[in-house]
């Protein structure tokens, strides 16, 4: 998979899915390197990730719109679907709510309906060291994994920082690895 053209010659669709985290300030350098891959991407952003994010940035970067919203149901889908999605960075409400099941915006709906249609999923949470104690989310990323999501979380991908320095951590952030874990579950699924 990993950003090939299909036989009809478009290339695959990677939905960049940006949560509200300062490092989602940051994201147009995984659009870039999953360009680099070959990918057509799109940026979809929750209510609070389109807050940090530089939406007409993305828009000339990708050729696409960022999505933020669910659309009125008379309206035509102005993305293509996707073939993959790369949640990152995903936020400790994101992980809770997705799962739980919870589709209150966007973004959560299309990965519960990604996850529905077998679509490979990387998602890779930042957040500190005091939220992502919370059992809830603990919990949650276990059962991501459980589910059959790449989950890119722990002390040995990405360290968790105290809170309040999640922006003295942004700029080390490994933009790399989420496509790397990408083309390894593409490989296995293959």
């Amino acid at each position: 998979m990993a950003g090939t053209a299909h036989t009809s010659g478009h290339r695959e669709v990677l939905y960049v899915i940006a949560c509200g985290s300062p490092l989602a300030r940051h994201v147009g350098r995984l659009v870039d390197l999953a360009q680099q891959g070959g990918w057509d991407v799109c940026v979809v952003t929750t209510p609070d990730g389109a807050k940090f994010v530089d939406k007409s940035a993305l828009i000339r970067q990708t050729g696409h719109p960022v999505r933020t919203h669910y659309k009125n149901p008379t309206d035509p889908d102005v993305l293509p679907p996707a073939d993959a999605m790369i949640v990152c960075p995903a936020t400790v409400n994101t992980v809770n709510k997705w799962a739980a099941g919870i589709t209150d915006t966007l973004a959560l709906g299309l990965l519960v309906e990604a996850q529905g249609k077998g679509l490979p999923i990387v998602a890779v949470p930042f957040t500190n060291v005091a939220m992502a104690a919370h059992p809830a989310f603990q919990a949650g990323v276990a059962r991501l994994a459980e589910w059959g999501i790449t989950v890119l979380f722990g002390a040995d991908v990405i360290a968790l920082h105290p809170p309040g320095t999640g922006e003295q951590h942004l700029y080390a952030f490994p933009w790399a690895m989420p496509l790397a874990a990408l083309r390894s579950v593409s490989r296995s699924a293959a």
